[in-house]
């Protein structure tokens, strides 16, 4: 039998293509003796691509973004959308760039009481947030979910102003110690594969090593 091996995914929640490479994530352990290890990582969107505030009809009411910046932004959603539409599944473009370290968070905590309320949790807040169904800032929000998905939320207030805090932070210096600078991001035997597009590169190896 082929030795289980691991598949690092580092994720955030704003990211439609982060979204778009959840659930082809989850069918390499379906297919090959692999675990995936979710971890996020937090994107600065405004960085390097500004920011911008939109109303319920599409009109922009506060921007920080330069005409480059919107040529790509407007692609950018253009092309997940076409692609989501190919698999059933709705992005709604955010009206704002969120600040998703609340919902990441909840899915470390998650992440600590078993891999079964890790994904209910995971789906429902990716599939949710880009419906513009959950507000991913509002920690009663955050912890309904983790509710919902099965979890003991007893600790989770305090976990998540004080340890939560922590390792997220430390899961975010980990990451770029080793180069990560956006997401998806993939990590196998210490190689690291940015965008789903790699998923195929990643299938290849795997088969390869099943073989």
């Amino acid at each position: 039998m082929a030795e289980r091996r691991t598949v690092t995914v580092y994720f955030d929640y704003k990211s439609p293509y982060a979204f778009l490479a959840k659930d082809p994530a989850y069918e390499l352990e379906r297919d090959f003796p692999v675990r995936v290890d979710w971890l996020p990582y937090t994107l600065d969107i405004p960085s390097f691509l500004g920011s911008a505030t939109v109303d319920d009809s599409g009109r922009v009411i506060e921007e920080q973004r330069n005409a480059h910046q919107w040529r790509r932004v407007r692609y950018s959603y253009m092309d997940c959308r076409r692609q989501a539409r190919k698999r059933g599944l709705v992005i709604r473009g955010p009206q704002k760039i969120w600040d998703s370290t609340l919902a990441s968070r909840g899915m470390l905590y998650a992440k600590r009481q078993g891999d079964a309320i890790l994904r209910r949790y995971h789906d429902a807040v990716f599939e949710r947030f880009w419906k513009r169904e959950l507000d991913i800032e509002d920690p009663d929000v955050v912890r309904a979910v983790l509710v919902e998905a099965g979890a003991d939320t007893a600790g989770f207030p305090a976990y998540l102003i004080g340890e939560g805090r922590e390792e997220l932070q430390r899961v975010g210096r980990a990451a770029e110690a080793i180069g990560v600078f956006g997401v998806p991001t993939f990590v196998l035997d210490g190689e690291s594969f940015w965008g789903r597009e790699h998923l195929p590169d990643i299938r290849e190896i795997l088969m390869e090593a099943s073989a």
